[in-house]
C-alpha cells in the first residue's frame, strides 16, 4: 500500500508581501539577485503539505442489547440485572474477545392521563475482538438472550500508530520539497524554518455494518461472515518559513 501525498497552495502572509516588494526593486537593478537586503529579517511564507493512505479496519465491535417491561421499576431492574449476569458469564473467557457492560438505562412509559403504564429498560454487552470469525460466532450464540443491536469497525490502535509513523515521514519530506522549491521559485538563497505544526487524521468514527447483516445474525443465532472495510488516515505538516535572502558576492 503507497501513501498518497497531496499539497495544499501556500498562501504568503503579510509580512512577505512587503519584503518581496522591497526585494522586487533591488533585485531589477542588479543581476542575478545579488542585491543589498535592507531589512534585517527576510519575508515569511506559510504553507503545508499533506500524506494519506487507505487502511484495513481490523476491529469489529458488536453492541448485544435487551429490552424489557413490567409494571414496576424494581421488577425490571432485577429481570434486566439477572439477563445482564447470565449474558455476561457466557461471554467472559473467550480468547481474544474483550467484553464489558454498554449503556444501561430504565425510564417509565405513561398513558393518555399521564400516569405511568409501565416500566422498560434496555442494557447492552459489547464485544470487541479482532478476530473476526470468533467474534460472530459468539454474538450469534448470545444473540437469542441478547439480539445484536449495532456492529462497527475501526482501526486498531496499534495499526493506526504503525500507519500514522509512516505518514509523518511521507508529510515531513513533501514539506521540506515543497519549501525548497517555493525558495528557489522566488530566487531566495536559503529558508529557515520558523514554526512547525503536525497533525493526524484523529480518532475517526467506527463503520457501522448494513443493517440487513446485523438483523440476519440475530435471526438465525449463527455466526455469519463479517468483513471491514478501508478507513483514510491523514497526517498533515503546516509551518512557517524565513526566506533568507542571496548573499552578496565577496567581491562585489
Amino acid at each position: 500500500m503507497t501513501p498518497s501525498i497531496s499539497l495544499s497552495r501556500f498562501a504568503l502572509v503579510g509580512t512577505m508581501a512587503l519584503g518581496l516588494a522591497a526585494y522586487g526593486s533591488l533585485a531589477s537593478a542588479a543581476p542575478h539577485h545579488q542585491a543589498k537586503w535592507s531589512g534585517p529579517h527576510g519575508p515569511t511564507a506559510t504553507l503545508s503539505a499533506q500524506a494519506s493512505a487507505d487502511v484495513s479496519q481490523d476491529t469489529v465491535q458488536v453492541t448485544l442489547a435487551a429490552e424489557l417491561s413490567a409494571d414496576s421499576q424494581a421488577k425490571v431492574s432485577e429481570q434486566l440485572n439477572q439477563r445482564l449476569d447470565t449474558v455476561m458469564k457466557q461471554a467472559k473467557g473467550h480468547e481474544g474477545i474483550e467484553v464489558h457492560s454498554g449503556n444501561y438505562r430504565i425510564w417509565p412509559t405513561t398513558n393518555r392521563d399521564g400516569q405511568i403504564s409501565e416500566w422498560r429498560g434496555r442494557a447492552e454487552i459489547i464485544l470487541t475482538s479482532q478476530d473476526f470469525s470468533a467474534a460472530s460466532k459468539l454474538a450469534g450464540q448470545l444473540s437469542g438472550d441478547m439480539p445484536i443491536s449495532g456492529m462497527d469497525f475501526s482501526v486498531s490502535r496499534e495499526r493506526r500508530l504503525a500507519q500514522e509513523q509512516a505518514l509523518t515521514a511521507q508529510a515531513v519530506k513533501a514539506f521540506r520539497a515543497r519549501a525548497q522549491a517555493l525558495t528557489e521559485a522566488l530566487g531566495f538563497d536559503s529558508y529557515r524554518l520558523s514554526t512547525i505544526d503536525v497533525g493526524g487524521s484523529g480518532e475517526m468514527p467506527p463503520s457501522p455494518a448494513p443493517r440487513m447483516m446485523m438483523a440476519m445474525m440475530s435471526a438465525d443465532k449463527v455466526a455469519a461472515p463479517i468483513e471491514g472495510g478501508q478507513q483514510t488516515l491523514t497526517v498533515s505538516v503546516s509551518g512557517t518559513i524565513l526566506l533568507r535572502p542571496v548573499k552578496k558576492a565577496k567581491d562585489q
